[in-house]
């Protein structure tokens, strides 16, 4: 998936990202779109080099992220 993913491609429709897998900068675009707020590449790496999960790929599977958000808002970040 290149930095391109989720755009619309003309010649074969839209394109579906995978929940499951996306790179950090396409999970920053999907949940920029979905929350109604501005969320960065950067804002998703500072996450995951405090412990985000990712898969062996280095993606983001948002499940995963998600959960771990809301451990890390219950907990208070420790």
């Amino acid at each position: 998936m290149n930095n391109d993913s989720l755009a619309h491609d003309a010649n074969r429709g839209p394109q579906r990202a995978d929940p499951t897998a996306l790179a950090v900068v396409d999970a920053a675009k999907l949940l920029s779109a979905a929350g109604g707020q501005r969320i960065n590449s950067e804002m998703i790496q500072t996450d995951v080099d405090a412990g985000a999960p990712t898969n062996g790929d280095g993606t983001i599977n948002l499940v995963n992220y998600t959960a771990w958000l809301v451990k890390e808002m219950a907990t208070g970040g420790d």
